[in-house]
């Protein structure tokens, strides 16, 4: 079956990355076991540096690893092996992203077109419907190009680690609702243990490429780029709460730096901005004729050393329509985010404030916060969830309005 043609029958293949994860993997292939879907397989890449082996810091790591692979050779799951000696990733940027890329690739090298790769992570569960839903999306939108799924952090009974936790997903949430608010085409939240795609779009896009982290970002950022995403699913992705360094940047790595205080690459940023990136995109069609300021120019001529976008742009440019998109492509998914970046430390709004006048604009009424003594660090928890748990749902009605247009 190719492209748009029903896939009720699609095999359902799992991606699935390892490294030191004892502790939760079970968890995980337990709920796949569960799934009421039933045609599916599942691809698990051990992986680890192999200079660990000559770690003594990392040697046990590496223990762990063969001691996983060895438990799950008689499963009838197919087992990828970066993780015994020799067979280690051999290059400095290898991760995470590697070994996604090399369970899509096995994946992609066996299965159908209309088939569906679901990337997961091995600390991830979700309910005995997920695969069954997924299939059910695609084979009513046929045309889409993935699903970025709905997630959902639980707490876990550790007051500090929870409250980190809300804060991380806090942030996503506002940046994703004022990207709906505005109505930027890449309002969508990258985890890597939440996104299914189906086999033609992988091929289409030309697969995943790897990175040490953040492959999940751009890879969905390049599906956008090439047609339509899907954000809504009746079923939701439970990524555990922990702290991890088993990544550069993503959930994990932002709890650590979080317990310092340090929140520096994850600000509340202020619904103004959105709107700057907004007021560009606005312009795209003017901007097809002649020059005009817009609010990212500066952005672009200062940070980026970018001078006269507009004209290379136009000069690719068969039509206003292609000049449009190409400049949607140019301010994607990584413009924006960098630009939010760079205009948050020129205005000097702090997260509380950012996240107040966000509330106080689009959700009047609802919480009362008090700018003088409103804290992340001290806001009651079970308030605090409140709030995410509030956010969550209004995203939802986001995702699911944008399904149907």
């Amino acid at each position: 079956m190719q492209k748009g043609e029903n896939n009720y029958y699609a095999v359902i293949y799992v991606a699935l990355p390892v490294m030191d994860e004892t502790a939760h993997i079970e968890a995980c292939l337990n709920a796949i076991k569960k799934q009421t879907y039933k045609n599916y397989r599942v691809y698990i890449c051990v992986n680890q540096p192999d200079s660990w082996w000559n770690d003594t810091e990392k040697m046990a790591v590496c223990e762990r690893n063969q001691r996983l692979m060895t438990a799950l050779v008689n499963e009838d799951y197919t087992l990828i092996d970066r993780s015994s000696k020799g067979r280690g990733w051999q290059h400095k940027d290898a991760g995470v992203g590697w070994a996604r890329k090399e369970s899509m690739d096995a994946i992609n090298n066996v299965a159908m077109p209309s088939d569906i790769i679901i990337s997961m992570d091995a600390d991830t569960v979700f309910g005995s419907a997920y695969f069954e839903s997924v299939v059910d999306l695609f084979a009513r939108f046929p045309d889409r190009m993935a699903l970025a799924n709905p997630y959902y952090h639980k707490l876990t009974g550790d007051e500090e680690l929870d409250r980190l936790m809300l804060r991380y997903e806090i942030y996503m949430r506002v940046y994703a609702l004022n990207m709906w608010f505005v109505g930027l085409p890449y309002a969508f939240t990258a985890l890597g243990s939440a996104i299914a795609v189906p086999v033609w779009a992988y091929r289409m896009i030309g697969g995943i490429s790897p990175k040490k982290s953040g492959e999940d970002f751009y890879f969905l950022q390049k599906l956008r780029k090439a047609g339509r995403i899907m954000t809504w699913n009746a079923e939701t992705v439970y990524p555990a709460s922990r702290y991890s360094d088993r990544v550069f940047f993503g959930t994990g790595p932002a709890l650590i730096k979080a317990k310092t205080g340090d929140w520096k690459s994850y600000p509340i940023y202020h619904y103004s901005l959105f709107g700057e990136v907004k007021e560009t995109y606005n312009l795209f069609e003017k901007l097809f004729t002649s020059d005009i300021a817009t609010p990212m120019d500066s952005f672009f001529n200062t940070v980026l050393n970018e001078k006269d976008i507009w004209t290379k742009l136009r000069k690719n440019a068969r039509s206003r329509e292609t000049f449009c998109n190409a400049c949607m492509q140019k301010i994607d998914g990584l413009r924006i985010l960098q630009f939010l970046k760079w205009r948050a430390a020129q205005i000097n709004i702090s997260d509380e404030d950012s996240f107040i006048d966000f509330l106080n604009l689009f959700y009047k009424g609802t919480f009362a916060l008090n700018t003088e003594t409103f804290s992340f660090k001290s806001y009651p928890l079970v308030l605090l969830n409140a709030i995410r748990d509030f956010l969550c749902a209004e995203e939802k009605k986001w995702q699911f309005n944008d399904l149907f247009q």
